[in-house]
């Protein structure tokens, strides 16, 4: 191989090396931020893992709040309740400001970790209108229904 033909292999060769290290660099760094969405049932289930269950890894739970569950101390900041998905039910506790719309029997998601069998929150998002649940946790709350024999509600006629 001529010298010039063995230096621009060589550059290639780096180029690539550079893209490929920079393509695991920022699949790393997503990695860490993705935070997947598990019900209760699939956390208490084993099914969301070892990690998500040992609070190693920040997760989504969805479900909907459980009603008579919400408890916040007088002049606290701190809220418990639980959140359901019909098959099981997990004890949340956030400490924050609670969304406007946050409700007991509406939908909820929370982000955060498992510390023991509670579920220490971050954030909670809360429906914004009467009509809108996260797309994922209906899906989720669907196969839950389906499989409780729930049946579905009629549709209204009304657009969110």
């Amino acid at each position: 191989m001529n010298p010039t033909r063995r230096r621009r292999l060589i550059w290639v060769l780096a180029l690539v090396a550079a893209a490929a290290i920079a393509a695991a660099l920022v699949a790393m760094a997503l990695q860490r931020n993705i935070a997947y969405l598990y019900t209760p049932g699939e956390i208490i289930s084993g099914e969301a893992g070892e990690r998500v269950s040992s609070g190693e890894t920040r997760f989504r739970l969805g479900g909907m709040v459980a009603k008579g569950s919400f408890n916040r101390p007088e002049g606290s900041l701190e809220a418990n309740f639980r959140v359901t998905d019909g098959d099981a039910e997990m004890e949340v506790r956030y400490s924050g400001i609670l969304p406007d719309l946050f409700r007991e029997d509406q939908a909820v998601v929370a982000t955060g970790r498992m510390q023991g069998d509670t579920f220490v929150a971050e954030e909670i998002l809360a429906k914004h209108d009467e009509t809108y649940m996260p797309k994922e946790v209906a899906d989720k709350m669907g196969k839950a229904h389906e499989k409780h024999d729930v049946p579905a509600q009629p549709a209204t006629g009304k657009s969110p």
